[in-house]
């Protein structure tokens, strides 16, 4: 080597076959680094499989919610459309104990704040499905405490059914797969009184920003429909929550986001009820509903036009 010439030592993965390519050499598995790593590598794919499996739950959470939500649209009388709500409830009592108990399973012994994201977009969308269900059958908004109580399993219910679901699926899994399955399950259903979904009130304060689009819609319809109070009382119920959602102040962008789109729903909510108190008497009924669902450019707001000019 020359004066200026500096040593680097050669560390290669294994001697080169006949053919150039490296032979990978042994590994010593009794090494307790290796034994240390290898316990790493199963538990990050542990939680990995288990955050794809509260993925797929959450997709399925959310088409059901919003089948439940097409339904209750449809309600036009809570009185006469009885048989329409507890479709309704049974569907939602249907998705709470199956698809929301088996996320309630995967986060037994787990901070569920670490899959959190995993379940977000369909619980924000079931807690838009209940509450909503609850307005229009009780005329009223549905507590945080009343939606956590809803996603609580006891200990006995939760087996009983478990139970259920293991009977009628014996036939269609593999034996040795089923096994694990029930020994994971009693596992982790020994060690807790309760199966909780956790309700953060950062998911419950999105869920319902997200009611006020559909109460929007419900006003809207009402007008079709001939229901000409219903805007008015569902113009209370927006102005009580925006008033709520203001207070919060610049909480998150998600909030601030969302809170936009609930003024946005109440402005055409209040427009409604403004074209029908001052022009209700004076356009007939069937023409009520053209007038409302075509705001023009003088009901938008400043911030609105700003908007309109940039684009």
């Amino acid at each position: 080597m020359g004066p200026h010439s500096v040593y680097i030592p050669k560390f290669t993965r294994g001697e080169k076959s006949e053919h150039g390519d490296e032979e990978m050499q042994d590994i010593d598995e009794s090494s307790p680094v290796i034994q240390m790593f290898r316990g790493f590598q199963h538990e990050l794919d542990q939680r990995h499989d288990k955050y794809e499996r509260i993925v797929k739950l959450s997709r399925d959470i959310t088409i059901e919610s919003k089948r439940a939500i097409f339904l209750l649209h449809r309600v036009n009388n809570p009185t006469e459309n009885a048989d329409m709500l507890q479709q309704t409830e049974e569907k939602l009592s249907t998705l709470e104990n199956t698809k929301f108990r088996e996320v309630a399973k995967e986060l037994v012994n787990t901070d569920p704040f670490q899959f959190l994201r995993a379940y977000s977009p369909g619980l924000q969308e079931y807690i838009e499905a209940v509450t909503f269900y609850t307005f229009l059958k009780d005329n009223k908004l549905l507590p945080l405490s009343d939606v956590q109580a809803r996603l609580t399993f006891k200990q006995m219910e939760a087996t009983n059914i478990d139970q259920a679901d293991t009977d009628l699926s014996e036939n269609k899994q593999d034996p040795m797969e089923q096994s694990e399955t029930d020994n994971s399950s009693i596992e982790n259903e020994s060690s807790v009184d309760n199966l909780v979904v956790l309700v953060p009130p950062s998911e419950y304060i999105l869920g319902v920003a997200d009611l006020t689009g559909e109460m929007m819609r419900r006003a809207i319809n009402s007008v079709g429909s001939g229901d000409l109070e219903r805007p008015f009382d569902i113009c209370s119920f927006l102005q009580d929550i925006e008033a709520a959602y203001a207070s919060l102040g610049n909480a998150n962008r998600e909030v601030n986001r969302k809170l936009y789109t609930l003024r946005q729903s109440l402005r055409k909510v209040e427009t409604a009820c403004y074209t029908l108190r001052v022009r209700g008497s004076e356009v007939p009924k069937h023409m009520l509903i053209d007038m409302i669902s075509k705001p023009s450019m003088s009901q938008l707001n400043v911030e609105d036009q700003d908007v309109l000019e940039d684009d």
